[in-house]
């Protein structure tokens, strides 16, 4: 019994910090909860890439998605439509034009020495130095306070940049972004250690979005190929609200009649069932924030579906519990056997759910990724709801005694058969075949 209290602390322990995190972290919301962006992008062809294929498009999508995650908007899901195209949805985001600009950028980068052209005037021609041989652009500030963007060049790129300085001491280096010149600083001495500045811009330096925006540009890389946008839809917060409130009722509901038909039905076992549910729900919570998971629609489906897989289990053990009540087995031993009777078929049956949810989540598009994994948890915090949550509670109300009142567990008197039990036969009976 000592066990059995420490295991209840633990429980409430459990529950009580599932319910701070709920209060503390904030909830991810997906774009048709929250609002936001929607847009589709179609992939062009170019000199360099002249034929779209799968390699490209999946080459497209991870730029696309580091420079929406650039952006500063989590949850982002950017998926392949059909053989060119991709769908970019961006929830809690009001600067759509914002969105549109940056995804369409190429953030070009290159570094130039001087050139002459045929009337004798200067101009600028390719190093080989460009973007490309870039490990990380940061924001920083000069001495004199204006801002800058400061780069650290990858292995090769600063090799290739202590050769382009050494080779052009006491001449200017250009530096273009997006074809556009930003500064030309006089070269003094060979740098080596990879790292440089671009610094420039209007007067009085670069402007702080300036610097960022050229940060962000340059740390999501050029795109492989040119992205047009196809498509633009914007899905209001309004909608989103009317739907998590829309959701919110029809998940109490839905709670409060399953909780109804289990205290109706098998009284006090339900009673506690329904105090194990409560205390899943808080657990998965919980953990959807700390992951954290984006909550949408089909989340919550998954959700409000895994709370029905979670009562199914205790279904199936308080209908264990009483056929070995029935048989005349004592509390203790009528619970236990329950459980043990119960549990091949209720891990069965969630181990195929969660090979389920595993190849949803693995091949399906992010609305049914959504689903799957809000699923799968909840199936899994199910199994440790309902095999031991529901089972220590069961053990602290009822005891080791024996059933009095068959009523608590929905059963009549008559429902109850004598337990019989077996007793040594004396020796003088025993030869001469008789037996108790």
């Amino acid at each position: 019994m000592r066990n059995k209290i420490i295991l209840f602390w633990i429980i409430v322990a459990i529950t009580i910090a599932s319910i701070v995190v709920i209060n503390i972290k904030p909830t991810s919301l997906g774009l048709d909860l929250v609002g936001g962006a929607r847009l589709v992008l179609e992939a062009q062809p170019s000199s360099d890439v002249k034929k779209i294929t799968p390699e490209v498009m999946d080459s497209l999508q991870f730029a696309i998605e580091n420079r929406v995650n650039a952006l500063g908007v989590g949850e982002t899901v950017v998926q392949k439509v059909g053989d060119k195209r991709l769908m970019v949805e961006i929830p809690n985001i009001t600067d759509t034009k914002k969105a549109k600009e940056f995804l369409g950028e190429t953030a070009q980068l290159e570094f130039m020495e001087p050139d002459t052209n045929e009337y004798g005037g200067q101009t600028w021609k390719p190093t080989g130095l460009t973007g490309k041989d870039l490990k990380k652009a940061a924001a920083g500030t000069s001495p004199s306070g204006e801002w800058i963007v400061q780069l650290e060049f990858n292995p090769e790129g600063a090799r290739k940049f202590a050769e382009l300085t050494g080779r052009l001491v006491g001449q200017p280096m250009a530096i273009f972004f997006n074809g556009k010149l930003q500064s030309a600083p006089r070269i003094n001495e060979e740098i080596t250690g990879g790292r440089a500045q671009i610094s420039g811009g209007a007067e009085g330096g670069f402007e702080y979005e300036e610097v960022k925006n050229m940060v962000d540009l340059l740390n999501a890389g050029a795109l492989p190929v040119g992205a047009e946008i196809i498509e633009e839809n914007s899905v209001g917060p309004s909608l989103g609200a009317d739907s998590i409130e829309k959701s919110k009722f029809a998940g109490l509901i839905g709670i409060a009649l399953v909780m109804l038909f289990m205290m109706a039905y098998y009284r006090v076992p339900g009673f506690i069932a329904s105090v194990a549910l409560c205390i899943y729900s808080s657990i998965v919570f919980a953990i959807f924030k700390i992951i954290p998971v984006t909550l949408t629609l089909a989340g919550i489906a998954g959700f409000i579906l895994s709370i029905g897989m979670a009562v199914d289990a205790n279904i199936l053990i308080f209908e264990r519990t009483k056929e070995e009540l029935k048989t005349g087995r004592s509390l203790f031993t009528a619970i236990n056997s329950g459980f043990d009777r119960a549990f091949t078929s209720i891990f069965d049956s969630n181990m195929s759910t969660l090979i389920t949810c595993f190849i949803l989540y693995m091949l399906g598009t992010g609305t049914v990724k959504g689903f799957a994994l809000t699923l799968a948890i909840g199936v899994l915090v199910s199994m440790f709801s309902a095999i031991t949550v529901t089972k220590n509670l069961m053990h602290l109300v009822f005891g080791t005694g024996e059933l009095k009142h068959p009523m608590l567990f929905g059963l009549r008197a008559s429902d109850i058969n004598k337990s019989y039990s077996a007793q040594e036969t004396k020796k003088e009976k025993a030869k001469f075949g008789v037996l108790n």
